[in-house]
Formats: structure tokens, C-alpha cells, sequence
């Protein structure tokens, strides 16, 4: 294991490599304080408390879907940013939760206990039926939302408890193109200008959250080569998949998940092209999808060019070697079953009802008045109690939709599907009934009432009879393919999943009996602790410096002649006789970092807030599967950088008052 690699679980916290390299020894007090000021943004991201009175500190691209549901057609938060100029001027997100994690537990035992002996798909129906009780359980004691999570492939199962807050208002956010400075060219780049935070409060009764624990923006920032810590939720990594489950992302998965994302890109774009009000509405989804096919590109580049995979193979060779007769087979047993799923992986992949909003509305009605009748360990994961009110959340949200943008990407969609399985698949028949994508669009949107949240909340209270008796043309859409795809998900479960788990769980054994708790499983967007420095890398022929600074920011954009991207709105070329130029904007580090971690705070020894992170640089899209110390970093915001914004940009100066009394 490679010095500042890893993203560890606050259960094994990694002391034995920092005392090792740093002769630094978290408390568990130091551990206890950064774990409860830390939160997870529920549709996405992380993020931290930083003052006393509930302010939450993340990044613009994490709240910019809040930002997006916020705006109108007179009133572009995305494009013109916000300020509250009091606590009563604060913006309420219409659907926005973020969790809070206050307690974790070991309940192995729990789910796997009694599973041995078993068949693939009986042990993996008694160990979701084994989850869902636990959460269950769980929840009904402690009124927290209660999720179990698997780590380390299934070696591992742990009960995580978390504080839901769901009144969560906008306080400040910069402009997109200070925020996203560079737009997608600058993505995955560094050096970076980027001003990309946002601040939000959590209010609880009405009133702000006054959390016990926060981390205090620290202007100094650290310097290069300090012991600084990220404390976020990176989303999800491969590095425990066996060299043949990668080889199939790779050969198949993964081109065929760029085609698909290429095609959304192209049909948002010809959307967007027709108006202003037009690109603003698919403005947040354009963002999501040229965001998503940087990413895979850059994964699908880490498999197929560089050496990852041989490295990979290696490693597992001799793995293998080591595990001897606790896992033997599992391999093989794992590159046939993936030829299995190769089969299917096109009706897998474009079996699905793929609009915006709309569609994915109708279709969880569908399901959920349906499973919530149902005892809670048979349901689908999805409907499970422990859930429900998150789902709701979502499901009920009063956030505006827009029927055109709903209708084109419906349509889209549908004729992506049909393009890829062809007329005569069982799904294109029920979904078209000989009609076109487009014609079946305009009959679903153009007269459903699922962009209204009352219909909505009305439907699920009248439970199934009510839906299987509605006459709304999407949920007739949905209700056509929902036998299909339901027993496409069940042969899925039986026949991949179920053996799977078992295979993994013999590997993840002798992983265990040969290197016990030194190593960290893989990301599942859960709470994470990496170590690292700030430190520059060398690249090509030269050498890239760990911060950037307003000076550069200034620079670039008269670089480019003000032309988008690179462009300035008038409120920070005005600024610029009043800012510290010399202060940073950005910086680099080495740690250990995925997607999911955006937002997630730097801190010092002292859990102070030195930075905030928003991306990676390019050479480090080969995280998923391996960490890299020679040039890989993580990209954050600088805490000095956003104090001299708050005062010499955007004049907030109630919002530093606040952060420095905290």
C-alpha cells in the first residue's frame, strides 16, 4: 500500500500509517467531532458544518440541482448566483435532505450468520430479507434513517444510523461561470481558478441546527506537505472486482454506457439550441451527463491504456497463490458467469423507461404501491421501510418540471432503446405498440399529471387499486414494461447477483485470513477518512505548483480575451482593485479521493477547514481502480480563497461574521 492511499472507515481508522508517516495519532474525540460535523447531501456529494448556527459549506456543482429547482425563467440562480441578506431572505430547497452520521455497528453476524450451506439465490434472498430487518429494527428503535452497508465485497456488513435534516435553505452561491470557471475544457484540469462552493443552513423546527460539532474556515489554509485529512463520501471505486469483472466494464459495459450518454448529450444539445430559456431548463442535466462521460472516459481509458489492468492482474495472481483453498474456483467461477451476463448486457442496458424527471416518477409509483403491501423483508431494496421517507421526499417534491424537456428526452430515450434491441424485443413492443418514440412521448407528457405533486401524493395514498385503475398515459406507459423489467431484475438477482455475492465472499474470506483490517473496501458512498498533503507533481517536462491564485485567475481570463469559458462576470473584474491577489484559489493533494467526494472538507490536525474539495485531476481518473502518489491529486477550493471572495467579490459580510464567531 502506497503512502496517503486509502479511504478508510471511521470503524478501522488508518493510526498505524499515520503514526507510521506522520507520528500523528487521531483521538477519538478528533475522530467523533469530524464524523459528526461531516454530512452527506442525499442526492449526491458531501459536505460539512462550519459554523455554530447550522451553516453547511459544500461545492456550487453538489447544490447546483437545488440552484436549477430554485431558478424561473426570470430568475436564474444558476447563471446570476445568490446572497441572502438575512436569515429570512434564505432560499428553502424544495427536496434537498442531507444525512448526518451518528452511529455505526457490526452486524455480520446478523446478515450472514446463518447462510452457509445454502444455495446462491436462497442465501441471497435470506441475507436481503436478513437486511431489511435489521434497518427495520433499527429504525422504528432510534427514529434515524438505518442503512446496512456491505464492505470489502461482502466480508463485512455494517448497520450505519443517520440524522436526516430535510429543511435545508440556500444562503450564498457564486456565479457558474466563477464557480465552474474554464466550464467542461478545465474539467478534470489542473492548475484550476475554480470558485466552486455554496453555502446552505440546516434548520430544524424553524429554527437553524446549532451542531455540537463543525469545522472552522481557516484562512491560512495549509501549507505544502502538511498532514491534512478529507472527511467526505467518496460514491463508489472497483479495486477489490477481480480482473474479469474489469475486463467486462471495459469490453462491454463501458462503451456501451458512453454511447448512451453520448446520445443524451447530442438530443439536450439540439434541446437547448432552441432558446435561452430552453438551455437554462436543461442546463443542470447537461452538466450531469458532460460530467459523467468525462469520468467513464477517463475509467474506460485507465482499463484499456494504461497499466492498471496488467498491474491488476498481477496482484490477484498472486493473491490467489496466497489464498490457496479458501477460495478456490471463485475466479473462474466469476469470468463465466460475466460470459453469462455479456449475453444479456444489451437488454440490461437499454430495457428502461430513460426521460428526466416524469417518467422516473411514474415508474417508482408503480413499484412502491405495489411493494409497500408486501412484508418488508420481501420487498424490493428500493421500497424498504428504512427508506420510504427519503423516497418520499423526492417523490412528493414541489419542484417545477418542464413538459418540453420531459417529452424531448422521453422520446430520445425510447428511440435509443429501439435503435439497440430492435422492433421485435418484448420491451419495444409493450413500451411503442407499433407507434414511434416521439408519438409515444407526446401521448405520455403532454396530458399526465405526474408533474403535479399532489397527484402524485394522491395516487400512492390510494395504493394499487388506485394506480391499476388510473387512466394517466405515463403511468400506462410504465405499467406496460413493469412485468418486463421486473423479471429482467429478478433473473439479474438470481442468477448474477446471487452468485456474485457468494463467489465475493469467499474471496473477501481469504482476503481477511491473509491481511485482516490493514486494508480499506472499496467507496459505497459512505463516510470516509483519507490522509494526505498538498504537494505539486511533476508532468510531462515540467512541474505543475500545488496552488493557483486570484493573480492566475485574472491572468487566464485575459488570456482567452474574456471568451467563454474563460469569461468573468462584471461583479469579479469590478472586484479586482480590492481583492488579495496573491491569496489561493485552488490547490492540490495527494488524497485518496472518487465522485461523491465533491464537497467534502480538508481539515488540519486541529479540525480546522483548510479547503474544499471539487475534483480530481485528469491523471486521476484511474481511482476507481488503483490510487496513484506520483501525479494523481485531488483539487480543492482554498478557505482563503473563499473568505476574500465572501468579502471582496460578493460583500457578505453577515456570512463572515458568522463564520468567524464560530
Amino acid at each position: 500500500m502506497l503512502r496517503d492511499e486509502g479511504m478508510w472507515t471511521f470503524d478501522n481508522p488508518p493510526t498505524h500509517l499515520l503514526k507510521k508517516y506522520y507520528g500523528f495519532t487521531p483521538s477519538r474525540a478528533w475522530l467523533n467531532k469530524v464524523r459528526l460535523a461531516a454530512l452527506r447531501f442525499n442526492d449526491g456529494g458531501s459536505g460539512s458544518f462550519v459554523s455554530k448556527t447550522g451553516l453547511v459549506l459544500t461545492n456550487h456543482h453538489v447544490g447546483m440541482g437545488q440552484l436549477h429547482k430554485l431558478s424561473t425563467k426570470r430568475r436564474n440562480l444558476v447563471r446570476d448566483g445568490f446572497l441572502a441578506k438575512s436569515q429570512r431572505a434564505e432560499l428553502h430547497c424544495p427536496d434537498l435532505e442531507v444525512n448526518q452520521l451518528v452511529g455505526i455497528d457490526n452486524v455480520t453476524r446478523q446478515v450472514v450468520g446463518s447462510l452457509r450451506g445454502l444455495s446462491a439465490k436462497k442465501a441471497n434472498t435470506l441475507r436481503k430479507a436478513a437486511i431489511a430487518k435489521i434497518e427495520q429494527t433499527a429504525s422504528k428503535k432510534t427514529g434515524l434513517r438505518c442503512d446496512v452497508v456491505e464492505l470489502y465485497q461482502g466480508g463485512e456488513y455494517w448497520l450505519y444510523r443517520y440524522k436526516k435534516h430535510t429543511d435545508v435553505r440556500l444562503v450564498q452561491a457564486p456565479e457558474a461561470t466563477t464557480a465552474f470557471f474554464g466550464g467542461d475544457n478545465d474539467n478534470f484540469c489542473y492548475p484550476r481558478w475554480a470558485m466552486d462552493f455554496t453555502f446552505f443552513r440546516v434548520y430544524e423546527n424553524g429554527k437553524p441546527v446549532r451542531p455540537k460539532h463543525y469545522l472552522p474556515l481557516y484562512a491560512p489554509g495549509a501549507k505544502e506537505g502538511d498532514l491534512t485529512f478529507v472527511i467526505g463520501h467518496p460514491g463508489s471505486t472497483d479495486r477489490l472486482l477481480t480482473t474479469a469483472q474489469l475486463r467486462y466494464q471495459r469490453d462491454i459495459a463501458m462503451p456501451k454506457r458512453l454511447k448512451m450518454y453520448d446520445v443524451r448529450r447530442i438530443s439536450l444539445e439540439a434541446f437547448a439550441q432552441k432558446s435561452n430559456e430552453h438551455r437554462r431548463r436543461a442546463q443542470d442535466y447537461r452538466f450531469d451527463i458532460e460530467n459523467a462521460i468525462k469520468v467513464v472516459t477517463g475509467e474506460y481509458e485507465a482499463l484499456r491504456d494504461s497499466p492498471v489492468l496488467p498491474l491488476k492482474e498481477r496482484e490477484e495472481k498472486e493473491f490467489k497463490k496466497k489464498a490457496g483453498k479458501f477460495a478456490k474456483g471463485a475466479w473462474d467461477r466469476i469470468e463465466r458467469l460475466n460470459k453469462t451476463l455479456e449475453k444479456k448486457n444489451l437488454a440490461l442496458t437499454f430495457r428502461r423507461i430513460s426521460g428526466y424527471h416524469l417518467p422516473g416518477f411514474a415508474h417508482t409509483i408503480q413499484r412502491l404501491v405495489v411493494e409497500v403491501e408486501k412484508p418488508n423483508e420481501k420487498r424490493l431494496e428500493e421500497y424498504r421501510e428504512s427508506g420510504l421517507d427519503s423516497l418520499k421526499h423526492q417523490l412528493f417534491s414541489p419542484a417545477p418540471w418542464y413538459k418540453d424537456l420531459e417529452e424531448h428526452m422521453l422520446a430520445a430515450g425510447l428511440l435509443e432503446s429501439l435503435n439497440h434491441l430492435g422492433p421485435r424485443d418484448a420491451f419495444i413492443k409493450a413500451a411503442l405498440q407499433g407507434k414511434s418514440p416521439e408519438a409515444v412521448a407526446k401521448a405520455a407528457i403532454t396530458k399526465t399529471r405526474i408533474g403535479d405533486p399532489a397527484f402524485r401524493k394522491e395516487l400512492v395514498a390510494g395504493g394499487s387499486k388506485a394506480v391499476a385503475a388510473s387512466k394517466d398515459p405515463l403511468i400506462l406507459l410504465t405499467r406496460r414494461v413493469d412485468k418486463i423489467l421486473r423479471d429482467q431484475r429478478k433473473w439479474f438477482e438470481d442468477k448474477i447477483e446471487s452468485v456474485e455475492r457468494i463467489e465475493g465472499d469467499r474471496i473477501a474470506k481469504a482476503r481477511f485470513k491473509i491481511f485482516g483490517k490493514k486494508i480499506y473496501p472499496d467507496a459505497t458512498f459512505t463516510l470516509r477518512f483519507a490522509y494526505g498533503r498538498p504537494l505539486g507533481y511533476a508532468w510531462d517536462k515540467t512541474f505543475v505548483p500545488y496552488k493557483t491564485t486570484f493573480n492566475g485567475l485574472f491572468d487566464r481570463a485575459e488570456s482567452f480575451d474574456h471568451k467563454p469559458p474563460w469569461n468573468l462576470p462584471k461583479k469579479v473584474l469590478r472586484a479586482k482593485k480590492k481583492l488579495d491577489l496573491d491569496i489561493p484559489i485552488n490547490f492540490v493533494s495527494t488524497h485518496d479521493i472518487t465522485g461523491g467526494n465533491s464537497g467534502s472538507p480538508v481539515i488540519d490536525r486541529k479540525a480546522r477547514l483548510v479547503g474544499l474539495i471539487f475534483d480530481g485531476n485528469i491523471q486521476s481518473m484511474a481511482s476507481s481502480y488503483s490510487y496513484s502518489l506520483e501525479n494523481a491529486r485531488a483539487v480543492s477550493v482554498h478557505a482563503g480563497g473563499i473568505l476574500e471572495a465572501l468579502k471582496s467579490i460578493y460583500g457578505a459580510h453577515a456570512l463572515i461574521a458568522e463564520l468567524k464567531r464560530s
